[in-house]
């Protein structure tokens, strides 16, 4: 079938909107319609060509949500008309970090999908007869997709699909991160730096966790507004003196819980000394930049802090995502309010420009 979708010819360069050919699906695999998808800073930071795993030409975007249209042989958890929401992290339930309980880090498609391919070593686009490689299993930013069915997520057909796409990466980053990753403990006292998308589900799976204080951090008084509005109970603008700022509102002892979400690796090192000694946790889902490193005094963890990282929040995507939508279909998380754009597909490189310049929390592709 054809298809348009934003292909990225050249790093730091603007995607470039063309017309594909899609094949169908194969055994284990399932053909998405897209209806949304969210403009993801992962999706820039690859594009930009920092990333040091990143690959040229492909078709970006991962935060995507639609319908199945059409299944492979052997597909029997999905079938045409369910609403999904794609997974860039899959869950095989076999592998042996399925089976560990421990992870929500899956093996099963994980080399292939590095390289840009389908877990066959194939792909299923194609421009002018030549193969072009997908985007973390995904490649969302185009009409339609064909993915391994352990990579979509079901969720309930009355989720807007627009508010739906946003637990395909950031947002349920951030919530896992509270809730599965470091599951934050009811009365505590909560630290996040950073509120952008994944920040800001910090903040609000910290509430739903029960945390008797939520401290914002963030440059931005529009953020901070937003982190209130999401369970924020102090919000600060950022600098050099919130480590002393938050031993000083703790009685000398740092917060139970901190999470770093900015990809600043000073930053990070804010949120690894800010952390309770004792038992603080620190847990760190920021991308750093190529070649980057985190300092950290060796006395910060021998006096028994903690400091965890979060890919995707710890989330097992096929099992909690749909968990996680139900949630704000009743009401618990306020996902509405972090759609500050939308816009189309042509316009998807102004959905980096957004992003750049911080204007809103996410922009959302709308195809129909």
């Amino acid at each position: 079938m054809k298809i348009r979708a934003a292909v990225l010819e050249e790093f730091a360069e603007p995607l470039v909107l063309q017309e594909l050919d899609l094949e169908g699906p194969k055994a284990g695999e399932v053909l998405v319609r897209l209806h949304a998808c969210g403009v993801c800073h992962t999706d820039m930071y690859s594009a930009s060509g920092v990333d040091p795993s990143g690959y040229k030409p492909c078709v970006l975007g991962h935060e995507g949500a639609g319908v199945v249209e059409e299944v492979g042989e052997g597909v029997t958890s999905v079938a045409a008309g369910d609403h999904v929401v794609t997974l860039f992290s899959p869950q095989c339930g076999e592998c042996v970090n399925c089976r560990s309980g421990k992870t929500n880090i899956c093996l099963a498609i994980r080399e292939q999908q590095g390289k840009g391919y389908l877990p066959d070593g194939t792909t299923r686009l194609k421009r002018d007869g030549e193969e072009l490689r997908h985007f973390m299993g995904c490649s969302t930013f185009a009409e339609a997709t064909v993915m391994p069915e352990i990579a979509l997520a079901k969720v309930n057909p009355d989720a807007p699909l627009e508010a739906a796409c946003l637990f395909a990466c950031g947002l349920s980053t951030g919530l896992g991160a509270a809730m599965y990753r470091a599951q934050v403990e009811e009365g505590s006292t909560v630290v996040v730096f950073g509120l952008g998308m994944v920040g800001l589900g910090a903040v609000a799976g910290a509430r739903l966790q029960g945390a008797e204080r939520i401290i914002a951090v963030d440059l931005s008084e529009e953020r901070l507004a937003l982190a209130r509005d999401h369970g924020a109970t102090d919000a600060w603008v950022g600098g050099d003196g919130t480590v002393e700022r938050v031993l000083e509102e703790t009685g000398g002892f740092g917060a139970d819980y901190t999470f770093e979400a900015t990809g600043n690796v000073g930053v990070m090192r804010q949120a690894v000394e800010s952390a309770r000694m004792g038992w603080g946790v620190c847990c760190v889902t920021g991308v750093a930049g190529k070649g980057e490193t985190l300092d950290v005094v060796p006395r910060y963890l021998i006096t028994g802090r903690k400091v965890m990282g979060a890919s995707f929040g710890g989330v097992k995507g096929r099992e909690q995502v749909p968990q996680l939508v139900d949630r704000y279909l009743a009401g618990d998380i306020d996902v509405d309010a972090f759609v500050s754009h939308r816009i189309s597909l042509d316009d998807v490189n102004s959905g980096f420009d957004l992003m750049h310049h911080q204007d809103g929390i996410r922009s959302v592709i709308q195809y129909v």
